[in-house]
């Protein structure tokens, strides 16, 4: 990879690298353990390939159609990818939840809280964004079967 997007994958700003632990941080401490999907990862020798590198070829989308995933760091990678995938999964679930009262906000971020994990600004809004999304929707419905 020596174009100058190559060189631009070999470099990791700080933002990165906050993501890439919250989502390792994610999977590792047990907040999210499943992601939806089978994760597979085959060890390589490569030093280049480290988990990092791996993770944002994989951002870049170089493993799509099924491709094969190789990397020197395979169980950090599985768990910085179930950490991304579960992301998804789970704010929506805990979106629903909240808006269905099933369970507080301040549940979910006690958790977050109790295993020490700092949820990066980008996927705070994210997820108090799903919860309003959420909120609308079953107020939407709840308004419909009234026959406002």
């Amino acid at each position: 990879m020596s174009n100058r997007h190559g060189r631009k994958l070999e470099k990791f700003s700080d933002s990165f690298n906050e993501n890439f632990m919250f989502f390792f941080r994610l999977s590792r401490k047990g907040l999210i353990d499943f992601c939806g999907e089978r994760i597979v990862i085959e060890s390589t020798k490569d030093p280049k390939l480290t988990a990092k590198h791996c993770f944002r070829l994989f951002e870049d989308g170089r493993y799509t159609m099924g491709r094969v995933i190789q990397c020197r760091q395979p169980n950090i990678l599985r768990h910085v990818l179930m950490g991304k995938k579960g992301w998804g999964l789970w704010t929506k679930e805990w979106g629903l939840g909240i808006s269905e009262c099933d369970f507080s906000q301040e549940e979910i971020m006690g958790e977050f809280h109790k295993r020490g994990i700092v949820i990066p600004k980008c996927f705070m809004e994210e997820f108090l964004n799903r919860i309003w999304k959420c909120r609308l929707m079953r107020y939407g419905r709840i308004l419909k079967e009234l026959g406002y």
